[in-house]
């Protein structure tokens, strides 16, 4: 069942927000994408569960009635905001990726305009890739990295077209 939506809701991520993020379970083959217990996180300080970055780097992304529904991380570089993001996986495939992936560049744009907008997926996740594709993103390099399970090759994805989706 295809669903749309147009307007999601970016508010701090706290750390409740972390915690449910650390629950969500992909299924094969996208559960490479599946966080480790917060628990871990937290004690060694990863990503979401360090405060410090967090606050910097990460932000909830919620539905109209202010259910969580993804995150997004900005992550800084010279001239560029690198994004990560993730949603939550019974939305995943439902035909959400282009709203809450254009939303995700308009909010990286009004924290940082002048920035160029990239990200980096695995060439493999073929879904996201048309969700990026469809948001404006174009493959603008492939390359092979390494990763917690090997050497796995990647699309870094550039945004070059407009978002239309809105954000509150």
């Amino acid at each position: 069942m295809k669903r749309s939506m147009t307007e999601w809701a970016f508010v701090p991520m706290e750390e409740r927000h972390g915690k449910a993020i650390c629950e969500w379970r992909y299924p094969p083959p996208y559960d490479v994408f599946d966080w480790a217990p917060w628990e871990k996180l937290a004690e060694r300080s990863e990503e979401f569960a360090d405060p410090l970055v967090r606050a910097a780097q990460y932000e909830a992304v919620l539905d109209g009635s202010g259910e969580l529904c993804g995150f997004a991380q900005f992550f800084p570089l010279e001239g560029w905001t690198r994004l990560g993001l993730g949603l939550r996986p019974d939305l995943c495939g439902s035909g959400l990726g282009p709203s809450f992936v254009r939303a995700i560049v308009r909010r990286a744009r009004e924290r940082n305009p002048r920035n160029g907008i990239d990200l980096e997926v695995l060439a493999s996740n073929t879904r996201a890739i048309r969700a990026y594709l469809k948001s404006g993103f174009a493959v603008a390099d492939t390359y092979v990295r390494g990763t917690p399970t090997g050497p796995n090759e990647f699309h870094c994805m550039v945004y070059g077209g407009d978002s239309d989706a809105t954000v509150v």
